[in-house]
């Protein structure tokens, strides 16, 4: 795997320190990225996208989905009960362990609901991007030449 060091550009820039934050986070995370729970991402229209995560064995109490400023974060923990802590497991392959997975929304995309069913749980999101900044036709206005005089003709001499 290759490591980039994007220390020169952070010198050498004014006004990117974010988009190297990003690049310098989408490195690292080649790297340390978490597998746990496998997710999906699909579009589902032409601005409507769903994150569907696979958290079996969750409950709804146990899930939660938080949406701040451009960063989507799903959380789920386990509650052990008493009950459980009595059971003697010989062999666990149901992933029970808590986790965290963030993602990067781009700018104007908005969550609009979570669903969970039969072990998935669905996040729509949508990008609503406002009036002003949507592209718009200018109308192309032609213009008239001006009229112009012709001079009359000259009288022939008779």
């Amino acid at each position: 795997m290759l490591n980039y060091d994007l220390s020169p550009f952070y010198r050498s820039t004014v006004g990117f320190d974010r988009l190297l934050s990003l690049l310098d986070k989408s490195v690292g995370a080649e790297q340390n990225a978490p597998a746990y729970p496998p997710y999906n991402i699909e579009r589902t229209g032409e601005n409507a996208y769903r994150i569907t995560l696979a958290v079996a064995g969750f409950g709804e109490n146990e899930l939660s989905v938080e949406s701040r400023e451009n960063t989507l974060t799903v959380r789920g923990s386990k509650e052990t009960s008493a009950k459980d802590e009595k059971r003697d497991v010989l062999y666990q392959g149901i992933a029970a362990r808590a986790f965290e997975r963030r993602f990067q929304l781009a700018d104007h995309v908005v969550v609009t609901g979570a669903t969970s069913e039969n072990g998935l749980l669905h996040i729509d999101l949508v990008r609503e991007v406002p009036e002003a900044q949507k592209p718009r036709t200018i109308a192309i206005n032609t213009v008239k030449p001006a009229r112009t005089i012709e001079a009359a003709p000259e009288k022939q001499a008779a």
